[in-house]
């Protein structure tokens, strides 16, 4: 009795459970339509996607439906057979569901953890594709295979395929084998070669990402030839019929869609997808909202042309790209990724500035002194610029010898001017002192993903030695334009669906990442023009805006491969690179001066006036009791009566114990040994332990501006200048700048107490200004005074 009861119970808990899995069941497919409806079905809205002002509209997803239904006998056989082959190669075998297919899928996305294949049947893809929605769910995924044995039911397998042919979405508003055939190749179907229709077929599974109008057209030719691949497998077509097709160079009709800042749209659309899902996408009827700037978007486009056709012409470069970022939020502004987006010959689909890997040359060499200056450098630390040899191991072969750009050698260099004019020897030992692992560091943490592979770097690193995106690197400078804030860069402000809901909206992320003073420093000496002047010569002119304070970078890689050039205000960002997109070199020494500074020029003087004139804040003055750190590169000890002059390399007042002490001492003696008179007889002799600086053993030079204060304002151009200058020792020279440009100076014996004054009315004056003295004594020693000006 008792087991009776029992089985009962089990019953009754089955039934239960039967009906309620049968009342769901009716419940989700009481609503299916009918399959007979197929040829009728209602389009989903497309998304569209504006600029800035929500009244450009750049581009639009699968707005309308361009198609046109062909009878299924004027399809050809390998058409309808490449379909199969690549969607579903069982398709006349199997009922609706291929079970087989369906564990084979699950067990690879098993294996690789992930969603790597699928297991639907053409017939549950025109069932999702005709009549559902592509939202991942159980209801739907139900649905799908409760129409898909209706149809199975109702037609037979060609006229299943008939349906799929003229119904699947093929990308580009295009839905349809004969739609598809007009728009990518403008010809019937009927006049389809092989290759032709073994390309279209591999378009359905991801029809943006294997577009060949997009970035990603290369992929598609490999979906093409696996297309073929299965089709000779199945006994579709022969091995000689699959090499010839597969050798085939295809040629796509131009696109004539409606489609404003091409890269920069396929570069949202590219973050659509990848966040939302390429087919919601497509069907949603979004509203995006982007960054950009139509009248900044339509002048990038235009230099950036006439800059790759006029290098092209001279120095065989036919690309160019542009950035533009807006400092003060992080937004893209601007962004041609190459120089014509429908140049499928030249690679113009292809997005430079957010997809290319390319070395920077010199436009790295900021991040090192940033570095460098983090860790106590000063702009004023002396350098030796000589041949010199970074090795360690004592192995020739691995000896590193830098050259500089114009094979000189400068001898003793500030790292101001070093800096601004690109001298490469200079950034070595910058970066050396630095720290590789910091300038990596630095630059991750400006935004800069691609300096991963750690050893693969050494000191060349600074002159290029690793690929960046032009698009992180302007990112990168825009914190130096921001005071060390980083602005996380978007290109999107709004994103509402067809409903009016906010499904994204732009929010400032901003982080101080650097400190402001390091930035400040960077930026007075990018911005300086009179010290960038040796490096631009007769181009100096291109690099200055008047009114304007501008910082700018350049840079060049080896054989001429890669031209840049990024410049910045407190306002935004605008980065250059020129070259080819097969990386072949640029001739005639087109390096970034003569193929992209023009660029960035013309780009430069058409947008700037739109910015209120802005100036960089001065960076405090740095105060350091080390001789080198102040500019002295001959420094005199002093024991007693006696002194000691000595001239050493850089590492004498930082790490005497580098391994690399020798290979920097040696270069600098024999440039002293030809350059200083009687320098083996008065200089570098041994010195007691108890010798100083002389400087620390006298009164340190005082300097009192008595007019102007410091702060006050400047009227009419005119500047009167009175200090009191007081020192221990006799005062011999006097210099005088305004916004780092000499505009007084005495090289007399002056005594010990000095009453300065000084009168003119012919200056040019920025919104702000730096007016400084330095004071020299009779052993070289040097003070100074810096005081603030407006205008």
């Amino acid at each position: 009795m008792k087991l009776f009861s029992l089985v009962k119970w089990i019953i009754g808990i089955l039934a239960i459970f039967l009906l309620i899995g049968a009342a769901g069941f009716f419940y989700i497919t009481k609503d299916l339509p009918n399959p007979e409806i197929l040829e009728n079905r209602e389009v989903a809205e497309s998304t569209k996607i504006f600029d800035r002002t929500g009244k450009i509209l750049l581009y639009e997803i699968h707005g309308e439906e361009k198609r046109t239904i062909v009878p299924f006998e004027e399809i050809p056989d390998f058409v309808k057979q490449a379909t199969v082959a690549i969607e579903d190669e069982n398709f006349y075998e199997h009922s609706a569901v291929d079970f087989k297919s369906i564990i084979r899928a699950l067990v690879k996305n098993l294996t690789k953890r992930g969603i790597v294949q699928g297991g639907s049947t053409i017939t549950q893809q025109l069932a999702k594709n005709a009549f559902l929605t592509s939202e991942k769910t159980l209801d739907r995924k139900i649905k799908e295979l409760v129409l898909a044995v209706y149809l199975e039911k109702k037609f037979n397998k060609d006229e299943i395929l008939n349906f799929y042919l003229n119904q699947i979405p093929y990308g580009s508003n295009v839905y349809g084998i004969e739609a598809a055939s007009q728009t990518f190749f403008e010809k019937s179907v009927k006049e389809l070669t092989l290759a032709e229709a073994a390309s279209l077929a591999a378009l359905p599974k991801a029809p943006t990402y294997y577009s060949p109008w997009g970035s990603r057209a290369e992929e598609l030719l490999k979906r093409k030839n696996l297309v073929l691949e299965k089709m000779r497998q199945l006994g579709f077509i022969t091995e000689e019929q699959q090499k010839q097709a597969q050798q085939v160079k295809l040629k796509f009709a131009v696109n004539l869609a409606k489609l404003k800042a091409p890269h920069f749209v396929m570069a949202v659309q590219d973050y659509l997808n990848n966040k939302y899902g390429e087919d919601f996408v497509r069907t949603a009827g979004l509203r995006v909202i982007t960054t950009l700037d139509w009248e900044f978007q339509q002048i990038a486009e235009k230099v950036v042309s006439e800059g790759a056709q006029r290098n092209n012409e001279l120095y065989q470069g036919k690309n160019a790209a542009l950035v533009m970022q807006d400092a003060n939020t992080g937004q893209i502004l601007a962004l041609v990724g190459s120089q014509n987006y429908f140049d499928m010959e030249n690679g113009g689909n292809f997005n430079v500035a957010t997809q290319g890997l390319r070395q920077p040359g010199s436009a790295i060499k900021p991040l090192a002194y940033a570095a460098a200056f983090e860790k106590g450098l000063t702009p004023e630390t002396m350098v030796f610029d000589l041949e010199t040899e970074f090795d360690t191991t004592g192995i020739p072969e691995k000896s590193y010898k830098p050259q500089n750009f114009d094979e000189k050698f400068r001898g003793p260099i500030s790292l101001r001017n070093a800096l601004a004019q690109s001298v490469n020897i200079p950034a070595v030992k910058v970066l050396y002192i630095a720290g590789i692992d910091n300038l990596l560091k630095l630059a991750k943490t400006l935004g800069i993903t691609t300096l991963s592979e750690r050893s693969r770097y050494g000191l060349s690193l600074v002159l290029g030695g690793g690929e960046v995106k032009l698009y992180e690197l302007i990112g990168a400078y825009s914190v130096f334009a921001q005071e060390g804030k980083k602005h996380k860069q978007t290109m999107i402000l709004e994103i509402k669906d067809k409903e009016g809901r906010i499904l994204e909206q732009y929010v400032d992320k901003q982080e101080q990442v650097l400190n402001p003073q390091i930035t400040r420093t960077i930026n007075e000496i990018l911005s300086d023009a009179d010290s960038r002047s040796p490096l631009f010569a007769n181009s100096l002119n291109l690099t200055v805006f008047p009114g304007y304070q501008v910082a700018l970078k350049t840079g060049t890689t080896n054989d001429y491969r890669d031209a840049w050039a990024i410049g910045y205000t407190p306002n935004f960002v605008v980065g250059i690179w020129a070259g080819n997109n097969d990386n072949e070199p640029m001739q005639s020494h087109a390096g970034s001066i003569l193929a992209a500074v023009p660029i960035w020029h013309s780009f430069i003087e058409k947008i700037i006036q739109k910015y209120p004139d802005s100036t960089f804040v001065k960076p405090e003055a740095i105060v350091s009791e080390n001789p080198i750190f102040k500019g002295e590169y001959a420094v005199n000890y002093q024991s007693g009566n006696n002194f000691y002059p000595q001239i050493h390399n850089l590492l004498f007042y930082v790490n005497k114990k580098s391994p690399q002490f020798d290979n920097w001492e040696r270069p600098v003696l024999e440039w002293a040994e030809k350059n200083i008179p009687d320098f083996a007889a008065m200089y570098n002799k041994p010195m007691p332990e108890n010798a100083i600086l002389a400087s620390a053993q006298t009164n340190p030079i005082t300097i009192n501006f008595t007019a102007p204060e410091n702060g006050s304002f400047i009227k009419n151009n005119g500047l009167i200048i009175n200090a009191d200058i007081k020192s221990d020792k006799e005062i011999s020279k006097i210099e005088v700048y305004l916004n780092d440009r000499l505009i007084d100076s005495k090289d007399q014996k002056l005594g010990n107490d000095y009453s300065y004054s000084f009168q003119t009315a012919n200056l040019q004056f920025n919104t702000q200004n730096l007016l400084k003295m330095i004071v020299f004594d009779s052993l070289n020693v040097s003070g100074e005074k810096e005081i603030i000006l407006y205008k």
